[in-house]
């Protein structure tokens, strides 16, 4: 079914994958968001979707995921794409076998989109050179995750109507958190101001080089934040000895209603998934009017149905 709106943005688009919004220009990450909001649209008033028939995405997911996983499956099956997954507990890789060659594999299948999460930081771009489909990031290490960033981004511009000038805290574990990455390249290329909090052990001073601002203290830093977005602590990528203790780490960092008392009355929270409540924040604040955590679920299947049609525009493009 042709949609005039997307056929405009899809004929601007120039890109094979999606690996990192690093790389992107502000008029890829504004492609990619028209495209969503167009779905989103499409999606509550129940009028036709463009479908892609007789493409297929595979998800190799070789660290768990529910969220991405199912948000990618859902909008690959509202376009008409043909949607596996494969549990790398049983696949070749178990064996041996390369992340190259279980990819060449895929690809000769026949496959068109590969949806790729991996512990190794470039795993995705080292794919997305080695093929000839369109590879995208699922998440690779503590590097980044793309369509995660872009659904922030949605559901910030969603609520405040801009996200320029707006005052941003991600708060947690910065050090190992991909999504930190990411939503930090899609709020600042929109022009809002980052701030990175966490504790120092998570937090390394560097991270002022990617022209953020840094702070251990959370409840200096809540008063002047428009919205929050809290991390949780990646428990399977740290060493032990990176805080003292969980009950330190809520102490000083866990959001409360105490810590709310600080904060702007419409401020809002945000959080990637999955909430460890009592940890990154009280449970009762995760189902708050503040929060948009249930609100970035929806965006995610916007903006995941907006890549597979942006991408596979490429192809129709050359």
């Amino acid at each position: 079914m042709q949609n005039l709106k997307l056929d405009a943005i899809k004929r601007k688009w120039k890109r094979k994958d999606l690996v990192s919004l690093e790389a992107l220009d502000l008029s890829e990450i504004e492609a990619i968001l028209l495209a969503a909001k167009e779905f989103k649209t499409i999606l509550k008033e129940n009028l036709p979707l463009p479908f892609l028939n007789r493409r297929t995405a595979l998800a190799l997911m070789v660290e768990p995921s529910t969220r991405t996983r199912v948000s990618f499956e859902i909008a690959a099956k509202k376009l008409g794409i043909s949607f596996l997954s494969i549990d790398y507990k049983t696949s070749s890789i178990q064996k041996g076998e390369s992340l190259k060659d279980t990819a060449k594999n895929l690809e000769a299948l026949g496959i068109d989109f590969l949806i790729i999460r991996h512990p190794a930081a470039g795993s995705a771009a080292f794919l997305a050179k080695l093929l000839n489909i369109s590879v995208i990031n699922g998440g690779d290490g503590a590097h980044e995750h793309p369509t995660q960033g872009l659904l922030d981004l949605m559901t910030i511009e969603e609520h405040f109507g801009t996200v320029r000038g707006l005052k941003v805290l991600i708060v947690g574990d910065i050090l190992h958190s991909r999504v930190a990455r990411s939503t930090f390249w899609a709020l600042s290329k929109y022009g809002a101001k980052v701030k990175f909090v966490g504790p120092i052990t998570l937090l390394p001073s560097y991270f002022k080089d990617f022209g953020a601002e840094i702070s251990y203290n959370l409840d200096e830093a809540l008063p002047f934040a428009d919205c929050i977005i809290l991390l949780r602590l990646q428990h399977e990528r740290q060493r032990k000895d990176l805080f003292p203790s969980i009950g330190e780490y809520i102490a000083s960092y866990s959001l409360t209603t105490e810590r709310m008392k600080k904060c702007k009355k419409d401020v809002l929270i945000m959080h990637p998934g999955p909430v460890e409540r009592g940890v990154e924040m009280e449970s009762e604040l995760a189902d708050s009017p503040n929060s948009a955590i249930l609100k970035q679920v929806e965006n995610g299947l916007a903006i995941r149905m907006a890549v597979f049609y942006l991408l596979a525009s490429y192809f129709e493009n050359r």
